[in-house]
């Protein structure tokens, strides 16, 4: 069936998830039999994540029928996941094992007979029959419709060998292509591990309170509004909103960050997240499939379906590589018998062996498995990357730039020094914060929060006759008199003039970047409260670590005064300061550094840098797991509020590149030595087997090492 230019509506769209999909090409040739299962409009499979999406009707039989080749075992999405076996345990090898022993006695009668005797070549022949009963089928089927992929080599080379007497090397080659697909198998299952863990970090049920009653409740039958009862120990199955008690909760599962947090009433928590300590009421405010778990889960199966450069450049090679190498193997094969009198037998064994060189298993699996270890590995860490696209640039990076509110800082101003002029330091503080809370303004939201951090009873200040001054600040009664909040203009202009040394210490404070709030009365200055926009702590160590690791450029955008923006830059070590941006100057000014650059990401929380984060080569949006606008407008999401996962996903990164660079090199740097191997004669089938079954253990094992990179 064609595969339709529209795909049908959602609700003919069901997912399944398939256990033994182990190369791409099986995975192709999967999709094409389920495209043609009647019923079936269009179907698409997900290697990485090992799941097809079928559009249409079907049922789990006949996808299991079109599957039949690899033994595919198909089973619904929402179930639990399928255990996976140590190959070494999967029935579909017992037919090996006999295979492998029917070998083993055939050699040792060959030794005693000789090879030349039917009773050890009954023995090959059966061992042939055995473990490559199902190789043949689907190879001779292939053969018939001229489609030249592994099976075919192999079943060409197999029946080839036994033709010319070779049965022991044919029975050979049939035990070690078992064990690489075996081997190919249970390295794309060790793979996708990683997102099967993150399956099930969140529980299945949950303890819902329901008129009055507790009850254990299955996650599919949890309504929005329920109410959740997590108690000491146990992991959130939903995500919600505290509405009674207190705890520290552990958000490594989905933020990366092992530092438990403190959640409290009307604080949003995630299901998969460990409470630590105390009892919690918790309504729930998503359902399962739409909680952020579910879209962590979903975005990195869907990541891990995008196809990494490489991974186009290696399928692209591996269509022209195959039929080169039939085509070859038949010019070995017939030119020295033909032009040079060599030997029939000598030479039809050369060129299957190159045959069966041939096969490209493991250049085909040396990016896929890399990029799902990788993939995997960040989203276990809290860093979601969602594409091998975006894995394989982000090791290409040169220059990063960030929005500094919200990103650099904490995008909260906070009150960072406090100066009295004879007065008490707490009663003035009280006056301030009991006047600000009529006024509304950020700044005065900073001295409210400082007032009630040192326990200061704002509530009981009677305040009277408050009234705004536009631009520069308020004044109200407190106690019969008329005090004033606001700029230093305000009291300039009510004074006449500041005393010389005040106004000295308020400049002081505006060159570090900090916004003075002067309290006084109509006669005199009482105290000053220096608010700023509080650095991260983590700010300066990232930016220091980005430019260790070879980052050539960091730069700060901001719509901040000049003044505080470098106060700011020059604090946490960035080497360019860009200030007084309007959000479009952000994304001409990315533009801008594109052009001039390969490699430039944009580091933003997601939600006014939209625009930049898609201008950039890679969007980085910090605080995934409490935004959706940062999870779907990026390429990577960092889960936590926080810079620091970011030189480990560029560390990852470039692993990944140099891993896979080395997997396609070793790949093809082998069947290189094995192919001038038949210049001296020495290529032999069961080297020639070995060399591909070696390389694609090796190309795995190297990919493997993914899954250590650590922050």
């Amino acid at each position: 069936m064609s595969n339709q230019q529209t795909l049908p509506s959602e609700q003919e769209m069901k997912t399944y998830r398939v256990q033994g999909l182990s190369c791409t090409n099986c995975a192709a040739k999967f999709e094409n039999n389920v495209k043609n299962l009647e019923g079936v409009k269009d179907a698409k499979v997900n290697f990485g994540a090992s799941k097809i999406t079928v559009y249409g009707e079907t049922t789990i039989e006949e996808l299991e029928k079109a599957g039949a080749f690899e033994n595919l075992k198909i089973q619904d999405e929402k179930e639990q996941r399928i255990e996976y076996k140590p190959f070494w345990k999967e029935k579909e090898n017992i037919k090996v094992y006999i295979s492998a022993a029917l070998l083993i006695i055939s050699w040792f009668l060959g030794r005693q007979f000789g090879e030349n005797n039917i009773i050890p070549t009954i023995g090959y022949a059966a061992s042939i029959l055995i473990g490559g009963y199902s190789l043949f089928i689907e190879g001779l089927r292939n053969l018939s419709k001229f489609k030249f992929d592994m099976d075919t080599l192999m079943t060409i080379a197999i029946i080839g060998a036994a033709l010319i007497g070779q049965w022991g090397e044919g029975a050979t080659v049939v035990i070690l292509f078992a064990i690489s697909e075996a081997l190919e198998r249970y390295s794309m299952d060790k793979a996708r591990q990683s997102i099967g863990m993150l399956m099930d970090i969140a529980p299945k049920e949950a303890l819902i309170r329901r008129e009055n009653e507790e009850i254990m409740v299955h996650v599919e039958d949890i309504q929005i509004g329920d109410i959740m009862i997590v108690k000491p120990g146990q992991k959130l199955a939903m995500d919600g909103i505290v509405i009674k008690g207190t705890s520290t909760l552990n958000e490594a599962a989905i933020t990366g960050e092992s530092v438990p947090v403190t959640k409290t009433i009307d604080d949003e928590v995630y299901a998969g997240t460990l409470n630590e300590e105390g009892l919690l009421e918790v309504k729930v405010t998503k359902r399962v499939e739409d909680n952020t778990l579910s879209k962590i889960i979903h975005l990195v199966e869907e990541a891990q379906a995008e196809k990494a450069p490489s991974q186009a450049f290696v399928d692209k090679f591996a269509k022209y590589y195959t039929p080169a190498i039939i085509i070859l193997a038949t010019l070995i094969a017939i030119i020295p018998p033909l032009l040079f009198g060599g030997d029939w037998s000598y030479w039809i064994y050369e060129g299957l062996a190159v045959l069966v060189v041939g096969c490209p298993c493991a250049l085909v699996v040396s990016t896929p498995v890399a990029v799902v270890t990788a993939i995997g590995n960040a989203a276990r860490n809290g860093v979601l990357i969602k594409g091998g696209i975006h894995l394989e640039e982000a090791g290409h990076l040169k220059v990063i730039a960030f929005d500094k509110t919200g990103t650099l800082t904490k995008g909260i101003p906070a009150v960072t020094d406090i100066v009295t002029f004879g007065g008490n330091e707490n009663e003035l503080m009280t006056i301030t914060a009991a006047i600000e809370k009529g006024s509304q303004h950020p700044l005065g939201t900073a001295i409210i929060r400082k007032a009630e951090e040192n326990g200061l009873n704002i509530n009981g200040v009677s305040v009277e006759e408050f009234q705004s001054i536009t631009g520069k600040g308020v004044k109200a009664k407190v106690n019969n008199e008329m005090y004033y909040v606001g700029s230093s203009t305000l009291f300039e202009e009510l004074h006449g003039s500041i005393e010389n040394d005040k106004k000295q210490k308020i400049e002081k404070m505006q060159t570090q970047g900090k916004t003075v709030i002067v309290l006084g009365t109509e006669k005199e200055i009482l105290s000053f409260i220096a608010v700023a926009d509080e650095i991260r702590e983590s700010s300066k160590s990232v930016i220091r670590k980005l430019h260790q690791i070879g980052i050539e450029k960091t730069v700060m955008l901001t719509g901040d005064n000049k003044r505080t923006a470098e106060v700011v830059g020059k604090e946490v070590g960035v080497s360019d300061i860009k200030a007084d941006l309007l959000p479009e100057d952000k994304l001409n000014f990315i533009k801008e550094l594109r052009g001039k650059n390969q490699g430039v990401a944009m580091v933003g929380d997601g939600v006014n840098d939209a625009p930049a984060l898609a201008a950039s080569t890679v969007g980085v949006a910090m605080g995934g797991a409490g935004t959706d606008t940062a999870l779907e407008t990026a390429d990577i999401a960092l889960m936590s509020d926080d810079l620091s996962k970011l030189p480990y996903t560029i560390k990852l990164s470039r692993k990944a590149l140099s891993i896979i660079k080395q997997n396609i090199t070793f790949s093809l740097a082998i069947k290189l030595v094995a192919l001038l191997l038949v210049i001296p004669g020495w290529l032999t089938l069961w080297i020639a087997i070995f060399s591909d079954m070696g390389a694609t253990l090796l190309v795995t094992l190297n990919s493997l090492r993914l899954l250590k990179v650590k922050e």
